[in-house]
């Protein structure tokens, strides 16, 4: 059963949305806590968010934001803003669908739907600190754009991504299928690009070296 958060503060209207949810078949969770809105999505993974604009302590459009800057989970902004500028900001921050209130129960399932079959197929997604990456065809997403890595690129970046550190012998093995005939500096080489890759796209999450020990991927401190 398919799982939507319904991120709405107006308790009459959450209630609705949940039980038209339920009836329809998905399984509805309600985020009543806005201010933390996007921990508590993190933390529960939705198949879907239905997400109001207008929302008390905190904007929809940073919760939107936020979102989809850690995870690859669907949005669907459900709102009573109809202006033009509204709705395309909206989808510059990543939202998946606009739909103004009043709407229609059977105009809302039908997106909901389309939404959920569009993202069947996506658990191939890894995810970084701002980043997205495709294992199957080695595409990243970042800052909604996407850029298909080269391919001993993308076999690094998986790698570091799936563990938390990695010795030389492991990460040769991944680009080349064998700790044989080790050779640093093509390593090496393909380490450099990656880095150079990653400084051009602006991700927060460096490969470090770890004396001794390997490589990974380091997070900044948060100020």
């Amino acid at each position: 059963m398919k799982r939507l958060a319904v991120v709405e503060d107006e308790i009459y209207m959450r209630q609705e949305l949940c039980d038209m949810l339920e009836k329809a078949g998905y399984r509805a969770l309600e985020i009543t806590s806005f201010e933390n809105a996007v921990e508590q999505l993190t933390a529960v993974g939705p198949d879907l968010v239905l997400l109001d604009l207008n929302l008390p302590g905190i904007s929809g459009f940073q919760i939107c934001r936020d979102l989809k800057q850690k995870t690859s989970i669907p949005v669907l902004v459900l709102t009573s803003r109809d202006q033009m500028q509204d709705e395309l900001q909206a989808l510059r921050l990543g939202a998946d669908e606009y739909l103004t209130k009043p709407c229609r129960k059977e105009r809302l399932l039908a997106r909901i739907s389309n939404i959920l079959k569009r993202y069947e197929g996506r658990s191939n997604l890894l995810e970084g600190q701002d980043f997205l990456l495709d294992r199957g065809t080695y595409t990243l997403y970042i800052h909604n754009t996407s850029v298909v890595l080269p391919k001993n690129q993308g076999k690094l970046l998986e790698a570091l991504l799936s563990s938390d550190l990695l010795t030389a012998e492991e990460l040769c093995k991944t680009l080349w299928g064998t700790t044989e005939f080790i050779d640093e500096n093509a390593l090496q080489v393909n380490l450099s690009r990656l880095k150079k890759t990653m400084a051009a796209l602006g991700m927060k999450q460096k490969v470090v070296a770890v004396r001794g020990l390997g490589y990974r991927l380091e997070r900044p401190v948060e100020s």
